[in-house]
């Protein structure tokens, strides 16, 4: 027996060497599997790509759950003996790493300006290659069993490619647009941002009721009299009786020293219950009053600008931010006897998820997917849809899922999915920022050029850059290679499983099902497993403002990264947030040395000749293995079902309760006073038996202890990483 044995299990001294002693193997790649033996020629695919962590600084316990439940699925299905490939990489996360590196200038009294485009990007670039190691570091730490041959950068030259190839079809199919529309504002950030970047805040206003003038025949509710120099329009129910008679009619008056042309119309979305049942249309600066515009031929009429100022002709709040205007504005409605009430309210407040600015709607030209446009699908492999079919990208995203092609679990978050495609807006994809993937387009007078670089000087390329989800969208096909139809596209996509968490539904899951229906005709992914947050023992959701943060480092190095991951395994399933606790970490700890300890003994009692079947097993050790291999067949059919939370907690259960509560106890009073030198030795096959199985079904969960002690009791050279699962056997 190895002396290591004699002393705790510490995971310090152990997890770092294995895992160079797993990369230097290079089996992690599943071509490498294949060259030495252990995977078939002929075996199945499986593959999963690793949700890019934002190059934006370290990553945090959701990072940490997302691992653990992905490695254990991927250690699995290559114990299956499955060409299986997980591919790492990190996403650039534009707005997010440019704001962080905004920041870090604002200590050194510097702003982006001050160092001009090419040098602010050598800034930026430096800090994501800087979290980019640690980020590596830590996905080490963990155990990810990742393919690093095949790491991947969501801006790296052939993500690029991929992205413009892309754009270049979107825009040929008439998909991409520029057009001026209202968008969302961020006046801090200095660019558009989507409707899945908002945060919305509950805070209290008040909502003012007023006429615009001593003769203006309708009062209206709002709690932004300021944008009201904006007004084009007053909208009233069609079936509201108090004001059919002005339906139609246009007044002249002058608001505050701003003259306005208001039309009343007539709109069914208006609620004649809310306010005075009549609302004042300000096309330019709302998202919902721009539509009815539209429905309504209304013009815009732009009286706040990109700095949230005021831009009218009253003086009265002519160049002031958009908070005194509303001061200024209520005195004088106050002054002028217009004010019918005030009343305080509680409403959401639209703020940049980057900056926390208040959003400021604003009519800008921007670059637009459209979503409801029908067009030919050039290649299909969808149920339900045809090559040749005319469809809109809407549809394709609704019929991935709805006809069964992908299974969302847990399937209440499918409800959660519809929702949100069916009341999808036109996705806005140009940012007004330097860190990104630039638009490629690029321009000379009236002619321009898409897709590719004209490497012209007469030219100029678009300033705007993508949002970045437009690059993430690809990721699925853009780490195998494509556009190009390498090996690693045709074998491993559509990739089997997609592993994130149930907050980035909307901002990836569906737009990646967006892009991998529209471009290739297939689905990105077959199941996506949803898992939930992880908050702090007291359930609250992680923050490094209040001080409940917690680094999985500074756990991993207390505790050890299998102590971590069961912690974050164990009775969580998908869809469920989790609440942290050290004490759970601590206990996982003790199972690992309880597997050290148990491994002590049984090392202690059987030889290498141990391994070989006697002549004779008991009749008792006999249903010990067939019980075992009962529980074996429940948890690979659980396990194949991705109920990771069951799985984990059985073999917890039968380790700690069965096998070294039971079964070690009466084998040891056998071996140590046997009945007969057959019954000895059929007790000491039975723990051998036992020991290197369990190993083998706990090696997905805690993956470095079980292949220190494999590297012990196992004389081939072999690793626990590929060996056969006991289901094979």
């Amino acid at each position: 027996m190895n002396d290591k044995f004699l002393k705790p299990y510490e995971s310090q001294e152990v997890e770092s060497n294995i895992y160079s002693l797993w990369e230097q193997s290079g089996l992690f790649n599943p071509d490498v599997c294949i060259e030495k033996g252990f995977t078939s020629k002929e075996a199945d695919y499986f593959s999963i790509v690793l949700p890019p962590p934002n190059v934006t600084g370290v990553l945090h316990l959701g990072h940490a759950s997302m691992l653990a439940i992905e490695d254990a699925i991927v250690r699995f299905e290559r114990m299956k003996g499955k060409k299986t490939l997980w591919i790492p990489g990190t996403d650039h996360a534009a707005i997010a790493t440019q704001t962080k590196v905004e920041k870090l200038l604002q200590k050194e009294g510097l702003r982006k300006h001050d160092l001009g485009r090419e040098e602010f990007l050598k800034r930026v670039q430096t800090f994501a290659q800087e979290s980019h190691d640690t980020i590596a570091s830590q996905i080490r730490a963990m155990g990810a069993s990742v393919d690093w041959s095949r790491e991947a950068f969501t801006l790296d030259t052939i993500r690029e490619r991929a992205v413009h190839t892309a754009f270049k079809k979107m825009y040929d199919d008439g998909l991409i647009y520029r057009k001026e529309k209202v968008i969302n504002w961020d006046p801090k950030g200095q660019t558009v941002i989507s409707d899945d970047e908002i945060i919305y805040e509950t805070r209290k206003a008040t909502l003012y009721t007023f006429k615009y003038s001593p003769d203006f025949p309708i009062a209206i509710s709002t709690t932004r009299p300021e944008t009201k120099f904006g007004d084009t329009a007053v909208a009233v129910h069609p079936e509201d009786s108090r004001y059919t008679q002005y339906i139609g009619q246009t007044f002249d008056i002058e608001f505050a020293g701003e003259k306005l042309s208001i039309k009343i119309i007539a709109d069914e979305h208006v609620e004649k219950d809310f306010g005075t049942g009549a609302l004042g249309v300000t096309p330019a600066h709302s998202q919902i009053d721009y539509d009815m515009s539209i429905r309504h031929d209304l013009p815009l009429k732009q009286v706040i600008n990109e700095y949230a100022k005021m831009q009218t002709s009253s003086e009265l709040v002519h160049d002031l931010k958009v908070e005194e205007a509303r001061i200024k504005t209520v005195e004088w409605l106050r002054e002028n006897n217009l004010m019918l009430e005030e009343k305080d309210v509680e409403q959401n407040v639209s703020t940049a998820e980057r900056t926390g600015a208040i959003i400021e709607p604003l009519p800008k030209l921007q670059w637009f997917v459209d979503v409801n446009k029908k067009f030919k699908l050039a290649h299909s492999n969808l149920t339900g849809i045809q090559a040749g079919q005319e469809v809109s990208l809407k549809e394709l995203m609704q019929q991935a899922v709805s006809s069964g092609q992908i299974e969302i679990l847990p399937d209440r978050f499918e409800k959660t999915y519809f929702h949100w495609i069916d009341n999808l807006r036109d996705w806005c994809i140009s940012r007004q920022i330097w860190y990104g993937h630039q638009i490629p387009v690029w321009y000379k007078g009236e002619e321009l050029i898409v897709g590719e670089n004209p490497n012209d000087s007469s030219y100029t390329q678009d300033e705007d850059t993508l949002d970045t989800w437009f690059s993430s969208a690809l990721w699925t096909f853009s780490t195998l290679g494509w556009p190009d139809k390498t090996e690693d596209f045709l074998n491993y996509h559509p990739t089997n499983l997609l592993e994130t968490g149930y907050d980035i539904i909307f901002f990836w899951v569906a737009r990646m099902i967006l892009m991998s229906t529209y471009l290739l005709g297939e689905v990105p992914f077959k199941t996506v497993y949803l898992h939930g947050l992880v908050r702090d023992a007291k359930g609250k959701k992680m923050s490094k403002s209040i001080g409940n943060a917690i680094d999985p480092i500074e756990m991993i190095e207390k505790y050890g990264a299998d102590a971590v991951r069961m912690s974050m395994l164990v009775g969580v399933g998908p869809g469920s947030d989790v609440n942290f606790s050290e004490d759970k970490v601590r206990a996982y700890k003790k199972f690992a040395n309880k597997i050290w300890n148990a491994t002590r003994f049984v090392l202690e009692q059987t030889v290498d000749e141990d391994e070989i079947k006697p002549n004779h097993i008991s009749n008792e050790d006999q249903a010990r293995i067939t019980e075992f291999s009962s529980l074996v067949q429940e948890i690979t059919k659980e396990f194949e079902e991705y109920k990771l939370y069951l799985v984990s907690e059985k073999l917890y259960h039968y380790f700690w309760h069965t096998f070294a509560d039971i079964i070690i106890e009466d084998c040891k009073k056998r071996i140590q006073n046997p009945l007969s030198q057959e019954d000895a030795q059929s007790a000491k096959y039975l723990l051998r038996y036992l020991l290197i199985n369990q190993l083998k079904v706990l090696h997905p969960f805690m993956p470095f202890i079980t292949e220190e002690i494999w590297q012990t009791i196992k004389k081939d050279n072999t690793m626990i990483l590929v060996s056969d699962w006991p289901l094979n056997q």
